[in-house]
């Protein structure tokens, strides 16, 4: 079996429902991810295809109801790509939903390369690295219909289910608050759908952003500097549909707003 052949051919298949709007049941299987390093590759080489620039990543499943609801039982991360990253109060378009859900989230800007030559990161020293924190909304997608089934390889393959991504302004004084222990609520059409708070996300937005600082090395693709790391839902996923008018509300550092276009 030709290995780099299937990674190019699985990535080009990806893109193309990307592009189209169209879903698939799996990847099939002579081009299928056997393990998370294969689907990795696969990742790598389908933001190549993709012609987009890689402008930060993403971390899925940070929690037990976001593990639930893909089917997997550990975090997984994706590539955020410009051309799917929106300013806040932008209109997300609505093409190709299928997953067709939104989450409030933490994000941040990274003030220098994460390389581990000085150890592994936790949740203490990680905040030393970072230059901003921004609140974020995550449209997660995929374009595999059995998307709770097919296990991690196949939907890190699939870009770590990263869709649209809306990052709203920078917020001051956050260094003084834990962030574990905000409380987050998010809305649709005014009306409030889900509540949380930040340990929702891997014990805490910091704790998440240490996981995958530890996890980009381990897998030899370290977070550089200026990276913008969105860490996870910190509510329940909400449902959307074209024209939404989502609202993500995080206690005593503001709010951000997204709407998906009809």
């Amino acid at each position: 079996m030709n290995l780099a052949f299937d990674i190019e051919a699985a990535a080009e298949l990806l893109w193309h429902n990307w592009r189209d709007g169209t879903v698939i049941n799996s990847i099939p299987l002579h081009m299928q991810p056997k393990n998370l390093d294969e689907g990795y590759a696969i990742q790598n080489c389908f933001a190549e295809f993709s012609k987009n620039q890689v402008i930060g990543r993403k971390i899925a499943a940070t929690s037990k109801e976001g593990q639930r609801h893909i089917g997997i039982d550990h975090p997984i991360q994706g590539l955020l790509l410009d051309k799917f990253c929106f300013s806040e109060n932008s209109f997300v378009p609505n093409h190709g939903i299928y997953m067709a859900c939104a989450e409030p989230e933490f994000a941040f800007k990274i003030a220098e390369n994460l390389d581990g030559k000085k150890g592994s990161y936790n949740s203490r020293n990680i905040a030393k690295k970072i230059e901003s924190l921004f609140l974020a909304i995550e449209f997660p997608e995929t374009r595999i219909t059995n998307f709770n089934d097919v296990g991690a390889a196949q939907l890190i393959a699939d870009n770590g289910c990263a869709g649209y991504f809306v990052m709203g302004c920078k917020v001051n004084g956050w260094q003084e608050l834990d962030l574990a222990k905000v409380k987050v609520s998010v809305k649709k059409n005014g009306v409030i759908q889900e509540t949380g708070e930040g340990s929702a996300a891997y014990g805490g937005p910091l704790s998440a952003l240490a996981w995958l600082a530890n996890d980009a090395v381990k897998r030899g693709s370290p977070i550089i500097k200026d990276e913008i790391i969105t860490t996870g839902t910190c509510t329940k996923p909400i449902h959307i549909e074209g024209g939404s008018k989502i609202h993500a509300i995080f206690e005593e550092l503001g709010e951000v707003v997204a709407q998906v276009k009809n």
